[in-house]
């Protein structure tokens, strides 16, 4: 299976997707009003505490407060018995060095803990936990032990006592002692920065920022099948060279500058796939299609045969259906960026080998996801319950927000959203007619959009390209509607 990653990079938002051949497998948007902070390190302030809830409200500097349960406070080995509460752990004001684990989503502050741990290439270092452990991804026993042996004479190679521990990512797979020596000197020094500014800085401070996206992409997803990353942006083409010559230079060779006419995410119509998974409905190729619903509590995902009317008899009809759904789900997981609690109902299956064979499809599709996720049996009720981690917002929440008109029963793109697609529509333009003027038609609240908070990021536009763009309100026109002039 041969993969490439494609990174699209703008003054307002940075784009990377993920193709396996030729088909569209992830996608990660950051924006740059409202970056991911999950891996983010703070000196914050425990703003309140709740013993019925065994946890505590910290500032760490955002909107809303962030959360972290009495579990995410003490030492990840301790005992906790029934007299040990938070209240016993943290007072209001005190000052607390935290990590973020999960992005603030929808209502929800962000998701904190104590643990701390700071990411390279091959591993991850844990200051405060004495422990070695290796990805449960490497399977092979000789390799787990191999490394750690590694691991072992690296530390006690340094010139110095290595304080905390380390987890073995499953990138190590096959490296030698002196990738994984560079590593470990990378991430102490790394780590003494952050301790040196923790014991200088005045709650709340940002202690640690994890890399920007596209160069956190090639060290996080980055895997030996990947042939090539492209990016559209020459700047930052050389940042990543130059991350990936210090790094990763195994990899560098694959780096490519795009510098086509033709979108970068035209290619293999990741777009496209982009706008499909915002539906519904999902078209699977037998003529069958998925129909994933997501609430706050779960997501839901019902398969159905539709046009597919088989060829032998009604029970392998629904066998191959389920198969087919079986793989597209676990794709949709990804590229939705679906997490917690995913009931799929699959089409009621009578014999039990045909419910195996389902259920082994989809858990080696699930292998390739790069979150964790546990899938269960079949239920009582014919159910397939699959929990995955959710650490940011789902693709959904990123670009969409809810309909006011039906009250949250449905979704319309954000004025953002189309904004950003304006954007981008003006740029593919420019490369094909290069006009003298851009007049944008819209409705009136994408339009106030531009011109109030986008108007910084328009005024980088008109820099970039050299023209003028016009703003003209069309009340006929929905939301998601727009037409662009060129004059």
């Amino acid at each position: 299976m041969s993969g490439e990653v494609l990174i699209n990079l703008t003054p307002m938002e940075t784009r990377v997707a993920v193709v396996e051949n030729g088909v569209l497998q992830e996608a990660f948007i950051e924006r740059s009003r409202r970056r991911g902070i999950v891996g983010n390190i703070y000196k914050g302030k425990v703003v309140r505490v709740l013993p019925g809830m065994q946890a505590a409200f910290v500032d760490i500097g955002l909107e809303r407060a962030a959360f972290i349960h009495v579990n995410e406070v003490v030492a990840p080995n301790a005992n906790i018995d029934e007299h040990t509460t938070i209240s016993h752990l943290l007072q209001e004001g005190q000052p607390l060095v935290v990590q973020v684990t999960k992005d603030p989503i929808a209502s929800k502050g962000a998701r904190l803990t104590t643990h701390l741990s700071v990411p390279s290439r091959y591993l991850v270092y844990m200051p405060d936990s004495p422990h070695t452990g290796v990805s449960q991804r490497i399977e092979d026993e000789g390799e787990r032990e191999r490394l750690k042996t590694l691991i072992d004479a690296s530390q006690a190679a340094m010139h110095e006592e290595v304080p905390g521990g380390v987890i073995i990512r499953t990138a190590a797979e096959g490296v030698g002692q002196e990738e994984l020596a560079t590593d470990m000197h990378f991430l102490l020094r790394l780590w003494r920065k952050v301790d040196e500014r923790r014991l200088n800085a005045t709650p709340p401070a940002l202690l640690y920022d994890d890399l920007p996206l596209f160069i956190r992409t090639l060290r996080d997803v980055l895997r030996a099948d990947i042939e090539r990353v492209r990016i559209d942006s020459r700047e930052n083409y050389a940042k990543l060279k130059e991350f990936a010559k210090e790094f990763m230079p195994d990899v560098e060779s694959c780096i490519e500058y795009y510098p086509g006419e033709r979108p970068l995410f035209d290619l293999y119509s990741v777009e496209d796939e982009i706008q499909k998974a915002l539906g519904r409905k999902v078209q699977l190729k037998s003529g069958g299609y998925l129909v994933i619903d997501q609430t706050e509590a779960m997501t839901t995902i019902d398969v159905n045969t539709g046009g597919y009317v088989g060829h032998r008899n009604l029970e392998e009809t629904i066998f191959k259906t389920n198969l087919e759904a079986a793989t597209a789900i676990a794709r949709q997981l990804r590229l939705r960026n679906l997490g917690g609690i995913i009931i799929i109902d699959f089409i009621d299956m009578e014999e039990l080998e045909h419910q195996r064979q389902v259920l082994r499809v989809l858990e080696k599709a699930l292998e390739r996801d790069h979150a964790k996720n546990k899938l269960t049996g079949v239920t009582e009720l014919g159910l397939v319950q699959v929990t995955r981690k959710r650490t940011r917002e789902s693709l959904e929440q990123t670009l969409c927000e809810p309909c006011l008109t039906c009250q949250g029963r449905g979704t319309l793109k954000t004025p953002e959203t189309v904004c950003y697609e304006i954007f981008r529509e003006i740029l593919r333009e420019e490369r094909a007619y290069s006009p003298e003027t851009y007049m944008v038609l819209a409705s009136q609240g994408v339009v106030d959009r531009l011109l109030d908070e986008e108007s910084t990021a328009v005024a980088d536009l008109e820099a970039f390209i050299g023209k003028t763009i016009r703003f003209q309100v069309e009340a006929h026109y929905s939301q998601e509607q727009y037409d662009i002039v060129l004059m």
